[in-house]
């Protein structure tokens, strides 16, 4: 029996994003059709482990839920005709009806995917809502995995879907692949959504641990989504290439009681070299579409500038620099004029680095920079460089006060402890 359950949600797994996907084009909801969807998996439940797992199980799914949504069409076409006579002409429309679902929903095709993807990624919903939306209908997770990836409350994450399908449902968001620039804007925000689901994988903004590598995971599984619908967008192509290539260093970014290990000191002999070649694959696709000088491009040229480098000391700063010149032009933030000081640092020294820092920190304002701990901490390390010891450290212990995330607090603790011992406080 529990064999015949564990099939049932690997099956689930495989095939809800493209039933969703497939019912959502026929209903015109997104809510309902993964209601629809759901209905279905709970009749594979009640009937798989009495009459076993079926040849096509994704088929049978899909019989099972178009057949509920046929139901619910029919029911909504019911309450509307409320006169006795027109009950022939009715029956003639959903015997219609029926063909035209059974044509439709057996021709499950990709488009079918993108379409989904495009509604939950649409800019109507805040970004909170959409990653969890875009996780539940495309990533096939749980409410309660999706939870506790994030560290909220499985009541809270829940709220936040069904806000969000209410929103879908009252804004009357059609389920439809956008055409020109609002396909440009639209690409953008799908884009947005799984590269903040990669990058909390990849460096988790609270909790005990370094890293939730099954988010990580689940973004790169998205983004491979994507390339497939969307062949010929280049920051697809780029950003695969960049989530590639990050995720390539995960076993190096661990220590063995799961510390966080910094890049500089991490044993390259553990990075994942398939996976850096599927990077740097991506990411000449990319270019060769044309869009190496776009955000997600130029972040990936940065992170395979590190992954061509056999040490640390071979990181050729001065190109990194370079690009991220280039990445502020287009994508000018605090975060990256951040990354761009510690690149300055790292070409021509801690000086020039902190002039760049404290530069970025002026221009960004008090306000972009007062909640986000690299700002201090990486200040605190020129400073430290420089020799400014006592300045250092209070620079570390404000990044101490704003890191949530364990494993960091642990690093900068260490780093903290060994300033002091290098050098007593006055």
């Amino acid at each position: 029996m529990s064999g015949v359950h564990e099939t049932i949600e690997a099956v689930w797994r495989i095939e809800a994003t493209r039933l969703i996907a497939a019912i959502a084009r026929v209903v015109r909801d997104v809510g309902l059709a993964e209601e629809l969807a759901q209905e279905a998996l709970v009749t594979a439940l009640e009937v798989w482990p009495e009459e076993g797992i079926p040849d096509r199980p994704g088929a049978w799914l899909m019989t099972a839920a178009k057949r509920r949504a046929i139901d619910a069409l029919r029911r909504g076409r019911m309450l509307e005709r409320k006169h006795v006579e027109l009950g022939l002409e009715l029956e003639r429309q959903q015997e219609r009806l029926g063909d035209a679902l059974d044509h439709a929903l057996d021709e499950v095709i990709d488009d079918d995917v993108l379409r989904l993807v495009f509604t939950a990624c649409h800019p109507v919903l805040p970004v909170e809502g959409r990653i969890a939306l875009t996780l539940r209908l495309i990533g096939g997770l749980t409410t309660a995995e999706i939870a506790r990836a994030f560290l909220v409350p499985e009541k809270t994450l829940g709220q936040r879907i069904s806000r969000a399908k209410k929103t879908l449902a009252e804004a009357h968001v059609p389920f439809e692949t956008p055409r020109g620039d609002e396909l440009n804007r639209r690409v953008e925000s799908v884009l947005t959504v799984v590269y903040i689901i990669f990058n909390e994988g990849y460096t988790a903004t609270a909790g005990e641990e370094w890293m939730r590598t099954a988010l990580s995971e689940e973004a790169l599984r998205l983004g491979r989504i994507l390339r497939r619908l969307l062949p010929g967008e280049s920051e697809v192509h780029a950003l695969i290439a960049l989530m590639e290539l990050q995720a390539s260093r995960s076993a190096a970014r661990r220590g063995p009681d799961g510390e966080a290990v910094l890049l500089p000191d991490q044993d390259r002999s553990l990075w994942d070299r398939a996976q850096i070649q599927r990077g740097f694959a991506a990411l000449e696709r990319a270019q060769r579409l044309g869009g190496g000088a776009r955000p997600y491009a130029l972040q990936a040229s940065i992170a395979a500038c590190h992954m061509r480098a056999r040490t640390a000391e071979e990181t050729d700063w001065g190109r990194i620099v370079l690009l991220y010149d280039a990445l502020l032009q287009v994508l000018p933030s605090p975060v990256v004029a951040l990354n761009r000081a510690v690149a300055v640092g790292m070409a021509w020294g801690p000086a020039a680095g902190l002039d760049e820092l404290d530069a970025a920190t002026a221009l960004a304002g008090e306000s972009a920079t007062a909640s986000y701990h690299l700002f201090p901490s990486v200040r605190g390390d020129f400073l430290r460089k420089l020799g400014r010891l006592s300045e250092a450290r209070d620079e570390i212990r404000r990044a101490l006060a704003m890191t949530k995330n364990l494993r960091e607090r642990e690093l900068l603790e260490k780093r903290l402890r060994q300033w002091e011992k290098a050098t007593p406080s006055a």
